[in-house]
């Protein structure tokens, strides 16, 4: 046997399984030194720890004999975050507690809870289940937890961070004080650390997170767009990879709402799981994700918890996580089980630093990259339709008689073209990106047919990573015009300044306050209004142009006219003037 210094029926339930060999977090927690000890584990999703901790807690819930005996009040407690967590943990200790006939019942939120009660009652070895419903359960009397031997809480960091503190707190002290605690968490914040101090004795800590963080089996892209073609990137990175499983990841539930509805407008099949979903619908989703019925599922951090999906191979953070650990989280999804993946960041262009700085924080080497094209997708496209159609396949008569119809009346030319435009048709186009066909540098010098304008200044500049590649698509989709509608674009330190023909600018500032957002936090909150007299720089140069040359002045070769400063005024010793109040640039469609 591969699995000697495990109890006898665990190690048979993973030689049926599949297993060879253990992974480190469940290599970890059984060895000898781990036996009969409160843990407090570290390891990074996707490496086995569900089973690592159903290995932990067997030497107090198996004793000689192969089947446990029957159980009038629970002796292992499983606590999980979510439901598709819970349910996901139960699935796998129930194949491996199988050979010792162990009752399992699971407790969550949007079920039955008189099932649940009925389940308690007649008797389980093991529970598992969301804090808020097991705490209900608790304070009903349905759940007797003073038989308890051992306790798991498994992803801690995140129900804290969900507030489930106070659920916690109650269930943990109505367990026996001899019980023992294991604690599986990411990341160890100083909640964490108050949690383990008050509710575990002599902890042994175990951490599998190596120096290299990012996850073997998964490739990490990047791809710097305009905040306001955030939507148009997911498209084209959807349909570049065409994975079997795709999942999307959103801050909020409305960003849910409106890209899922955005994906199902343009072709795609997709589905949703947010907060506001029932279980009903969740499960309804991630059905339709299994059977293939759809193919990309749009989500926030908390409802994609615990959701395994094996033909999941590409990862898009439509929106930037908040820190390293979820981005680990989220990527995680994918790579799993010896597959590969793939996690593609979408960065606005303001925001590059700061992904950056969390990449190299996360030890992950991603891959810079250009937005796929149109014609890098129509390519793949290629590739991937000779590659179908060439591919040997099995026919029945059926199919034979009506192949030989058809060449009865048309040629074989005119039936490959008749398949490649029915492929075509059932793919979503790909779209155009306006930061995409060049870098937006040529619109910083005057062109021509823009001898008749009005300038407009935006309140961002370069101090808050004002670019044309980013400034351009957001001046279309604020204004409501073409990128052939927007002349000279000049940058500042605080102020961006653009130029818009006459003819439209009546149009285009009316545009620009429809969409404005004060309050918002992403391209909608730039301030953009007239200004007719436009930059002080250009006036300037204007000035000189007419006055001629100065004595000792700058060169007509010098410095550009946007890099110059205007001359510093006295003032009274003792007065500072007021400066302009630092604004923070787009943050993004968060």
């Amino acid at each position: 046997m591969t699995f000697e210094h495990l109890p006898s029926p665990l190690a048979q339930a993973l030689e049926a399984h599949g297993y060879t060999a253990l992974t480190p977090v469940q290599t970890a927690v059984t060895v000898p030194e781990a036996a009969g000890r409160d843990l407090v584990v570290s390891a990074q999703t996707g490496s086995g720890k569900t089973v690592a901790f159903g290995l932990a807690m067997a030497g107090e819930l198996i004793s000689d004999e192969s089947a446990l005996p029957f159980a009038t009040a629970p002796l292992a407690l499983v606590v999980a975050p979510t439901r598709e967590l819970a349910l996901q943990v139960s699935r796998e200790l129930a194949w491996l507690y199988a050979p010792t006939h162990a009752r399992i019942a699971t407790c969550v939120g949007g079920m039955d809870p008189s099932r649940e009660r009925r389940a308690l009652q007649h008797g389980a070895h093991i529970v598992v289940g969301t804090p808020g419903r097991l705490r209900d359960h608790l304070e009903r009397g349905a759940l007797d937890l003073t038989a308890l031997a051992c306790v798991v809480l498994d992803e801690a960091d995140e129900m804290l961070d969900m507030g489930f503190r106070e659920d916690l707190e109650e269930l943990l002290d109505a367990t026996p004080e001899n019980r023992r605690t294991l604690l599986f968490s990411a990341t160890m914040p100083k909640p964490i650390e108050a949690l383990a101090k008050r509710y575990q004795r002599d902890a042994l800590r175990i951490s599998t997170v190596g120096e290299n963080r990012g996850h073997g089996d998964i490739a990490y892209r990047a791809v710097a767009v305009a905040p306001a073609e955030i939507e148009a990137a997911v498209v084209n990175l959807l349909r570049f990879h065409e994975a079997e499983t795709a999942m999307l990841f959103c801050a909020t539930r409305d960003n849910v709402r409106r890209l899922h509805a955005t994906l199902v407008e343009r072709g795609f099949t997709a589905v949703a799981l947010s907060g506001e979903h029932s279980q009903s619908e969740r499960n309804n989703a991630l059905q339709a994700l299994r059977d293939r019925r759809a193919r990309v599922c749009v989500a926030t951090d908390v409802a994609a918890r615990g959701i395994d999906l094996p033909s999941l191979s590409l990862v898009v953070h439509v929106e930037i996580p908040r820190d390293a650990e979820t981005l680990q989280h989220r990527s995680g999804r994918t790579g799993r089980a010896g597959k590969k993946g793939t996690a593609v960041l979408i960065v606005p262009f303001p925001r590059r630093r700061r992904v950056e700085m969390m990449l190299r924080g996360a030890r992950i080497n991603a891959e810079w990259a250009d937005v796929p094209t149109p014609e890098a997708i129509r390519a793949q496209d290629r590739e991937r339709l000779l590659e179908t159609i060439l591919a040997p396949v099995e026919a029945d008569e059926a199919d034979i008689e009506i192949a030989r119809a058809l060449l009865e009346q048309r040629s074989p030319e005119e039936l490959a073209t008749a398949l490649v435009r029915a492929h075509r048709a059932s793919l979503p186009q790909p779209e155009e990106l306006l930061s995409g066909s060049d870098d937006g540098r040529k619109q910083a010098a005057h062109r021509p047919g823009f001898d008749d304008v009005v300038w407009f200044r935006m309140d961002v500049g370069r101090r808050q990573n004002a670019d044309p590649r980013w400034i351009l698509p957001t001046l279309c989709r604020r204004g409501h015009v073409s990128r052939q509608e927007i002349g000279a674009i000049r940058i500042t330190p605080n102020d961006t300044w653009f130029q818009v023909p006459r003819a439209i600018a009546d149009r285009f500032a009316d545009a620009v306050r429809r969409t404005a957002d004060p309050k918002g936090e992403d391209e909608n909150g730039i301030h953009i209004e007239p200004a007719p007299e436009g930059p002080r720089e250009v006036a300037r140069d204007n000035r000189r142009s007419n006055d001629g040359p100065r004595r000792n002045g700058p060169h007509h070769d010098g410095p550009r006219s946007d890099d110059r400063r205007p001359p510093r005024r006295p003032h009274p010793a003792g007065q500072r003037p007021q400066g302009k109040p630092h604004r923070k640039g787009p943050q993004g469609s968060r």
